[in-house]
């Protein structure tokens, strides 16, 4: 088919058009346009579902900002989840305006247990390299105030409803912190539920020789930009690529991947931050 130069030239000219429009919606549109969603997992050891909300990657820093995260937060109270887990990345580099994030933090631990572990960004021996805290004692400190338990290498028992388990948080995997042993075990007994929040998915390599049902994780953002019609992650910080997001299964276990409520540099394209509910039986 023949194109005429009019046209052509009225879709070169387009092309700026179109790219400044493109620029806007990744920074003003997407960011803040956060998805719910709610997936089954039969691990086998429910009676009933437990109804978990699964957020993580609030990153709060210049480019997300704590009216975003407070919004994000008020959203998930409305799902009526019976505990929270947060899987790190607290904050990008610094830790500003402490009262006002522990305000909105605590709005979610007041209504919902909650638990965290540590991410890459909160402190620790990755952060210290690129312009964050050499260890996580402000970010552990917030989460204390706030009423959030942090795990670190730690596991704590607990009982919601009837639901006994184990849930197991880990310490940072790019800091060279995750140690499951002494926390996972090869062997536990049959009636024993095992959770595990640990930040990085790539983690997962190290908790092979372990049992365990189900790992919460975060810091992929999904990618944060995902080339459409292509699914293209040109971003995705994991070596294992082919666990982006979603629901996972991985030999007998799962995996679950959150995009994460915030970002990196004030963008996401095709790829909006997320509201996990999980529903574990």
């Amino acid at each position: 088919m023949k194109i005429s130069r009019k046209k052509f030239l009225t879709f070169l000219g387009s092309i700026p058009v179109l790219g400044a429009l493109g620029m806007l919606y990744m920074r003003l549109a997407e960011p803040d346009w956060y998805e719910v969603t709610e997936k089954d997992i039969e691990i086998g050891r429910f009676a009933s579902p437990l109804r978990i909300l699964h957020l993580s990657d609030f990153h709060a820093s210049e480019s997300v900002s704590l009216a975003s995260i407070e919004k994000a937060i008020d959203l998930s109270l409305e799902l009526k989840a019976e505990v929270a887990f947060l899987t790190g990345d607290f904050i990008t580099w610094q830790l500003t305006e402490e009262s006002e994030y522990k305000r909105i933090l605590q709005k979610l631990s007041s209504q919902v247990p909650t638990f965290a572990c540590i991410g890459n960004h909160d402190g620790g021996k990755w952060a210290a390299t690129s312009h964050g805290y050499s260890d996580f004692s402000k970010v552990r400190a917030l989460l204390k105030e706030s009423g959030i338990r942090l795990l670190f290498n730690e596991t704590a028992k607990l009982d919601l409803k009837g639901k006994h388990f184990s849930l197991v948080g880990l310490g940072d995997y790019w800091s060279g912190d995750t140690k499951p042993s002494g926390v996972l075990f090869p062997t536990r007994s049959a009636d024993e539920a095992v959770i595990v929040l640990s930040h990085n998915p790539d983690s997962k390599e190290g908790l092979k020789p372990y049992d365990w049902d189900l790992m919460c994780c975060g810091h992929t953002h999904g990618g944060q930009l995902v080339v459409p019609l292509l699914g293209l992650r040109p971003f995705l910080p994991v070596v294992e690529k082919s666990f982006p997001e979603g629901l996972l299964t991985w030999g007998k276990r799962h995996i679950h991947i959150t995009r994460g409520i915030g970002n990196l540099h004030g963008m996401r394209f095709n790829c909006r931050p997320e509201i996990s509910i999980l529903n574990v039986t």
